[in-house]
């Protein structure tokens, strides 16, 4: 089977690139609402799943212990810009648990926030852990290693208590089988597992209603989803696509980004869980596929509806800022 395109980008008026896709959204007992492409096939969701592997940091008491709030769980469940306010937050979280950014193993990166890197460029020798753009979650990890009185050195490995909790919560929401032959490294170092995609919109689906969850973890998944679509800054960053969507539609849309072109989101109220994947790992596409995606289930509120649609179809302007062609969805997507 042959993933549709679905979405296309125009220059002048030819279409220079296509990009193929799946896109699954199911409810929380599993009923598929929407299914493009071959949604049974595995994807590694990256960094779309972070708010599966916060859990242990809310299910342990660690969240409660350190007084975390919103904003910390929110960053706990990020990709974020590396903004000073991310870098602030994430330590600011370790040192609640009397540790430094030297307990970080994600490794360091510049921000990626343009504004931002100039100015580190200016003012830093290097950037630090602090600045990856996982460092909340490690963050998380760390202070639940803490918490529990877990050890902290060669908490990324697969081996480690804290992975071996994380691949348990995982495997319980998405129904996969999780081991060592579905494994692969992330780009922070932890280990990340390749799941059916339909799975992983059900794993969603299950942490935004509680359906089939125990009542603590229930409690847990929802409070993250909340946090993220409280403070969805801390998620992502300024002009970022996940923290525009839960802008649109403030404490209704949940959005999470991966690398690769993978998308998760959740639309609590409605019981519905998304995970799309763009074929060749285009995030422009992916972002288009789920605003696009999450624009059909606002069908009969125009001006979200509208909002969305603006996201997933939109102009391509060169360094003269003349429009030079658009990024659009394809019928197949947006009917």
């Amino acid at each position: 089977m042959s993933n549709p395109v679905l979405v296309e980008v125009t220059r002048g008026n030819l279409v220079e690139s296509r990009h193929r896709g799946t896109v699954v959204a199911v409810d929380g007992d599993g009923r598929t609402l929407l299914s493009l492409g071959e949604t049974d096939a595995a994807v590694f969701p990256r960094s779309a799943c972070k708010a599966m592997q916060a859990l242990p940091l809310v299910e342990s008491g660690a969240a409660d212990a350190y007084g975390f709030g919103a904003k910390a769980l929110a960053l706990a469940c990020s990709s974020h810009s590396g903004e000073p306010e991310h870098v602030a937050l994430a330590a600011e979280m370790l040192a609640a648990a009397g540790r430094d950014h030297h307990a970080l193993e994600c490794g360091a990166h510049w921000s990626s926030d343009q504004k931002t890197l100039i100015a580190q460029a200016r003012s830093l020798e290097a950037p630090s852990a602090l600045h990856n753009n996982c460092s909340g979650k490690h963050a998380g990890f760390i202070c639940a290693c803490c918490h529990s009185g877990t050890e902290v050195s060669g908490y990324i490995g697969y081996d480690h208590p804290l992975q071996q909790e994380i691949r348990g919560v995982m495997a319980s929401l998405t129904g996969a089988i999780l081991a060592r032959d579905n494994c692969g490294v992330d780009g922070c170092s932890i280990p990340t597992y390749a799941v059916p995609l339909k799975g992983l919109a059900h794993g969603f689906a299950r942490m935004a209603t509680g359906i089939g969850l125990g009542p603590g973890r229930a409690r847990a998944s929802r409070r993250l989803i909340d946090a993220c679509m409280a403070e969805p800054f801390y998620v992502a960053g300024t002009k970022r696509a996940c923290t525009r969507l839960m802008k649109l539609a403030p404490g209704r849309i949940f959005a999470k980004t991966g690398a690769e072109g993978v998308f998760c989101a959740a639309i609590p109220e409605k019981g519905i869980g998304i995970a799309l994947k763009c074929e060749d790992g285009a995030t422009r596409a992916a972002e288009a596929m789920v605003a696009a995606t999450l624009a059909r289930f606002f069908a009969d509120e125009p001006e979200i509806h509208a909002g969305l649609m603006a996201q997933a179809n939109h102009s391509i302007r060169n360094w003269n800022r003349m429009h030079v062609g658009d990024v659009r969805v394809t019928d197949a997507l947006a009917a």
